[in-house]
């Protein structure tokens, strides 16, 4: 069933739900000290992730966004089952992904990644063949459904990556490549398996400005003449505003807020949506308020809400005013509904007050 939501004049159509991450919890073992370690102190637990929940549709793109630090890396790998959540679910077209290696494979023949950094990903000592051999290996594919071979599966993903002719890169190592390259081959990596979705994290932020858009074309046409789903982690809201169809904003491990591209990003509901815009040429406005400090220590996270130290709201007494501050500062808060699929976390959006 397709829920079609209407933004501003334009027609978003969410198909079925794919991936449902529900209160998705991640948190780091901390240690006091430079020989804590020796001693045995362990120090506070740093919540990466804290609460959350995101809904990833069929032939959608869905961005999540924030600053570094604040979780989207590691609810990505937390998904793949890269990273062992402490708490929450994660379901795959409806069913629960168990978190054992025999429960996890199947799905990662469904959800492949592309990271960050293709030199750091691909291995120096294989071929290019080779690394994109590697996943048709492990899950032991000998043949394709209209029964291709091996090779055929290697040249066919390569030429969909857009390295062409395919033959030509078999016997290069990843050194040989320039950096889009290396990109194509990791992507060509991921497609060789047909997933239904890719997460890709940070996916054009090592390369060149030339190429960049070239990547982002590509997985856009895989998302509709392969009908991919695909999750994208970027910090650049520019780059969600050009591709996805939803952003989620996270700040501090949580989702703060998420909709529609165009609603969230014309019409932010949080202050720190409002404050990240200020670098986003295509967002307009003038009023922008600039994103001041630094995000707080994980390990000790802010009573309420957790943007209230850096909120300018709060800072120009604006909230005192209008009779929030006390809640901003010690009262934890959900996700107000603002629209149609559009919640933001912020007591401005009770008062119907803009941040």
């Amino acid at each position: 069933m397709t829920e079609i939501v209407e933004v501003d004049g334009e027609i978003l159509r969410l198909g079925e739900p794919v991936i449902e991450v529900e209160d998705l919890e991640v948190n780091f073992k901390g240690r006091v000290g430079l020989f804590a370690g020796l001693a045995g102190r362990k120090g506070s637990d740093a919540k990466a992730v804290d609460g959350v929940s995101l809904t990833l549709h069929e032939g959608e793109v869905l961005a999540v966004a924030g600053e570094s630090g604040c979780g989207k890396t590691t609810t990505a790998r937390a998904i793949l089952g890269l990273i062992a959540p402490d708490r929450g679910s994660i379901r795959f077209r409806g069913k629960q992904i168990s978190a054992d290696t025999r429960g996890l494979r199947p799905f990662r023949r469904e959800a492949q990644m592309v990271f960050q950094d293709p030199t750091a990903s691909l291995n120096p000592r294989q071929t290019i063949y080779e690394i994109v051999a590697e996943g048709l290996r492990i899950h032991k594919i000998d043949e394709g459904p209209n029964g291709e071979n091996e090779e055929e599966l290697v040249a066919q993903a390569l030429s969909r990556a857009g390295l062409r002719p395919p033959e030509r890169f078999y016997l290069l190592y990843p050194h040989e490549l320039s950096g889009g390259q290396r990109q194509r081959v990791v992507i060509a990596g991921a497609l060789v398996l047909e997933p239904k979705v890719i997460i890709a994290d940070e996916p054009v932020s090592n390369l060149d400005a030339s190429v960049r858009g070239e990547i982002l074309a590509l997985l856009m046409k895989f998302r509709d003449e392969l009908q991919i789903s695909l999750m994208i982690v970027t910090h650049d809201l520019g780059l969600a505003w050009t591709v996805a169809d939803r952003v989620a904003v996270m700040y501090l491990g949580r989702v703060v807020e998420i909709g529609p591209t165009a609603d969230v990003l014309l019409n932010p509901r949080h202050p720190y949506t409002k404050a990240l815009l200020n670098v986003v040429p295509e967002a307009g406005g003038e009023d922008r308020p600039i994103l001041q400090g630094e995000p707080p220590d994980p390990t000790r996270i802010p009573s309420g809400c957790r943007f209230h130290p850096r909120c300018p709201v709060v800072a120009s007494g604006r909230a005192k005013e209008l009779g929030i501050e006390d809640r901003c500062l010690g009262v934890d808060l959900p996700l107000f509904p603002v629209g149609q699929q559009h919640e933001a976390a912020c007591y401005l959006v009770e008062l119907n007050q803009l941040p």
